[in-house]
This record gives C-alpha cells, structure tokens and sequence, in this order.
C-alpha cells in the first residue's frame, strides 16, 4: 500500500463521498486507494500518522508515509488525476495559510449545503479493491 495514496476521508458526508467518486472516475492508473475515517481501518491509519480520526474536519492524504491535510491533501490528490486537473498543484504557490480558511469554511458548513448520509457509502464490488 506504500506506493499508492490514500485517501482516507468522512464516509457519511456526501460532499466527501462524492469527491472519492470524483478521484475514482479520473484516476486513470487506479493509483488512489481510500479509506472512510469510520472504518476500522481508516482510524488506525489516522492514529499511525499522528491525526485524530475523529475529527471529521479534513480529508487527509498519505503519501509517502506523510500525512497531508485540508487544502494541501486535496491540491496533491489533483496530481494523481487525468488531465487538466494536475494544473490545480499551480495554487499550491498560494500558503496554506490563505487556501486553508476556505477549505475549513466548506468544511464547516459541507452537511448543511450537500447532506449528510445515515451510514457510510459502500463501494461496489468492482471498486472494492481501491478500499482499506
């Protein structure tokens, strides 16, 4: 699991569920392997990386065996996707201290303007092998 990032994020915030659907339909090499931060699996990752696996707050990116948060973790996963989304790495010019506030913003108020699910997503079988 070393050499592919995973993406390990809120498994019942539809904002967040429909993001992971975003990076599996434009990950051509199906590089990205995820984790939902409920899952057993995705709490230990968490833990082993130092982050709190209850705060929901962020989706977070190990690469490398280093942990990515908020708006880092999300310009870094638009690396691995097709064409053109490996421009955005160009706002990574931009401190974090500035692209974090918004980032933190949508996440605050993400089950308010996109939902909130009553239990995680559960990918098909032909998907399964991408998760933790």
């Amino acid at each position: 699991m070393r050499r592919h990032p995973i993406i390990l994020f809120d498994g019942v915030c539809a904002l967040c569920v429909g993001s992971v659907q975003f990076v599996i339909r434009r990950d051509p090499d199906a590089r990205c392997r995820f984790a939902s931060l409920q899952s057993v699996e995705g709490q230990r990752l968490a833990r082993q990386h130092g982050a709190d696996p209850d705060a929901l707050d962020s989706v977070l990116l190990i690469e490398h065996g280093q942990l990515y948060r908020q708006s880092t973790a999300a310009l870094r996963i638009a690396r691995h996707l097709r064409w053109p989304w490996p421009l955005l790495q160009a706002l990574r010019v931009i401190p974090p201290m500035l692209r974090d506030p918004v980032y933190r913003l949508i996440g605050r108020y993400r089950y308010r303007l996109f939902g909130r699910r009553s239990r995680c997503w559960v990918p098909d079988d032909a998907l399964r092998d991408r998760f933790l």
